[in-house]
């Protein structure tokens, strides 16, 4: 059963007056802006863990990561 087909056979199940609510919410939900969530910083999500990385560490780290990746370039 699809989302829409559980939201019609619940919404007659209602009162009038509960599907009178629900239109408008669904108006509602209509009409409200979507506003992206704020991204965050990778830093930011690891300040409580006390991790403290250079850009010397994390090229190093990229470099080990990558180093075997195929590549259809050569360099």
């Amino acid at each position: 059963m699809t989302i829409e087909q559980t939201v019609v056979q619940k919404l007659r199940g209602l009162s009038t007056d509960k599907q009178r609510a629900v239109l408008e919410f669904v108006q509602f939900l209509e009409h409200k802006p979507v506003v992206p969530a704020p991204r965050r910083r990778l830093k930011g999500l690891w300040a409580d863990l006390k991790i403290d990385l250079s850009e010397t560490d994390l090229a190093a780290a990229r470099k080990e990561m990558w180093k075997n990746f195929p590549r259809d370039v050569e360099l």
